[in-house]
């Protein structure tokens, strides 16, 4: 398999897991979580690298940079997934795929989160499976380094 390269990006609020409506987003901080991504990632020889920002502006710059050093990018964009016609045209501008996750199951939620901006410019959107959302998105960039 080649060495494939993923950006992990996490959007606002995301700083606060495991502190945050834990009944809803669980116990897992995002340090927590970004460990245990990066083990799955180490066992399938793909490099991962984290960011988080509550910053859109930041954020964009980010999606824009990755095509120089990223393979593809996996996105919880939070909020922003919902409301950012400036991030949608970040990723659709960017000839790499970009995986949404979602811990959360937006769809059991309120109405306004069961829209996505990004989702029409993604590779596939993951939603409600907890850390695992980001586990699985992996699974998908795994699967794409193994076939070249």
């Amino acid at each position: 398999m080649d060495k494939a390269s993923v950006l992990v990006i996490n959007g606002p609020n995301l700083n606060m897991l495991g502190t945050r409506e834990p009944d809803r987003y669980g116990d897992m901080t995002l340090d927590d979580i970004c460990r245990k991504i990066k083990v799955h990632a180490e066992q399938n020889e793909i490099r991962v690298e984290f960011f988080q920002s509550n910053m859109e502006g930041e954020l964009i710059n980010r999606i824009q940079e990755a095509p120089a050093r990223f393979s593809g990018i996996i996105m919880n964009a939070g909020a922003y997934s919902h409301t950012s016609i400036a991030m949608r045209d970040a990723v659709s501008g960017i000839p790499i795929p970009v995986v949404e996750v979602h811990i959360s199951n937006v769809y059991n939620r309120e109405g306004f989160r069961h829209h996505s901006y990004l989702a029409p410019v993604c590779a596939g959107s993951i939603v409600g499976f907890g850390y695992l959302s980001y586990i699985l998105a992996l699974e998908y960039f795994i699967s794409l380094a193994r076939r070249h």
